[in-house]
């Protein structure tokens, strides 16, 4: 079972605004997307409310890895290689918060139907391993009749990790609700794992006109194309790009390949190849090409906002979203995409 962040990028602008771009990995079963609260504890005098959605938070942008998009059989590989699990197992009691630690065996259901020789009683493991298997032995069974993988996967959610990624300016409400001793267990362990991703890390410094662009790689900047044929002389025998010659490659098609990945939570691709900048610019232009806009992945990328200082505030402060200080992409796209539609 894993619960982690990795740090993609990490930016500052001029003013001292961090961004941060992580990606998390941690179980599906945490991933809540509703917008109720939950109390973590009360008092005569305090209630403290969580948002049971462990990403609802305003300030976060964020991109999961869905399970309409991953192939049954992909899907099962990764849930048999890392099963994911509770990493505390409470006794039941009164109220939103599991009790002491609990480890009392459990009575097999499925005692005297299935073929394993461990006999009646389970160790909690053990019992929910047998859940996975019997899932996992039911999606095949859909998978092999032709069923697609929208369905299919969501009997396999339970034991799936789900992939996150998270872009924000602004993390301490998130971090203040969701690393605190009586938030879930699992929801508290990857608040600390995001934390532990950034510790150390040097942003780089973007001036307006720069972009942070999670995914793009120095490879990506460049680009190679023919050599003019008055100069193919001048390729380098033996070389893999011989008869080339190396060019910047244009901002704009950066933002592009950037968005297109972020709407795979990865730089690979969904069957975990590197992909071919083709192919990210033809996912760029479905998501932001058609109708309905699907511009959540363009939330990620972002230039610095310029200050003016005759009004104390920001030049373009209506293209911030849910950022602080940052100019981001997808507000750029929404005005451009309501004046095409006026």
């Amino acid at each position: 079972m894993t619960i982690k962040a990795t740090k993609i990028t990490h930016s500052i602008s001029q003013d001292g605004i961090e961004l941060k771009t992580a990606l998390a990995r941690y179980p599906r079963f945490i991933h809540a997307e509703e917008l109720t609260h939950r109390i973590l504890s009360s008092s005569p005098d305090m209630i403290v409310e969580i948002n049971d959605g462990v990403m609802y938070d305003r300030n976060l942008s964020r991109n999961a890895s869905s399970s309409r998009a991953i192939p049954v059989k992909r899907l099962i590989e990764d849930i048999l290689l890392d099963t994911a699990m509770p990493i505390s197992w409470g006794k039941n009691q009164k109220g939103m918060q599991a009790g002491e630690e609990h480890d009392a065996y459990i009575d097999n259901p499925f005692h005297g139907f299935t073929t394993d020789r461990m006999g009646k009683l389970y160790s909690r493991e053990q019992m929910w391993l047998l859940a996975r298997d019997n899932a996992i032995a039911v999606a095949r069974a859909y998978d092999a009749a032709g069923y697609h993988k929208q369905i299919v996967n969501r009997l396999l959610e339970p034991f799936a990790h789900i992939n996150v990624l998270i872009t924000a300016t602004d993390w301490d409400n998130f971090f203040e609700l969701r690393d605190h001793k009586d938030a879930q267990p699992e929801i508290q362990a990857l608040a600390k794992a995001i934390k532990a991703a950034f510790e150390g890390s040097v942003p780089d410094l973007l001036q307006p006109g720069e972009w942070h662009l999670p995914f793009i790689t120095a490879n990506d900047r460049v680009s190679y194309e023919p050599l003019p044929y008055e100069a193919r002389n001048l390729a380098v025998i033996g070389s893999p790009y011989a008869g080339m010659i190396q060019v910047v490659r244009p901002l704009e098609q950066l933002i592009k390949i950037s968005v297109a990945r972020c709407a795979r939570t990865s730089y690979l691709t969904h069957e975990g190849k590197v992909p071919e900048v083709e192919a990210d610019l033809r996912l760029y232009n479905d998501l932001v090409g058609g109708r309905p806009l699907h511009a959540s992945p363009a939330e990620h990328q972002a230039t610095p906002d310029v200050r003016n200082h005759l009004v104390d505030g920001w030049e373009q402060p209506s293209l911030h979203g849910n950022l602080r200080g940052w100019v981001q992409y997808r507000k750029q796209l929404e005005l451009q995409h309501y004046k095409v539609a006026a």
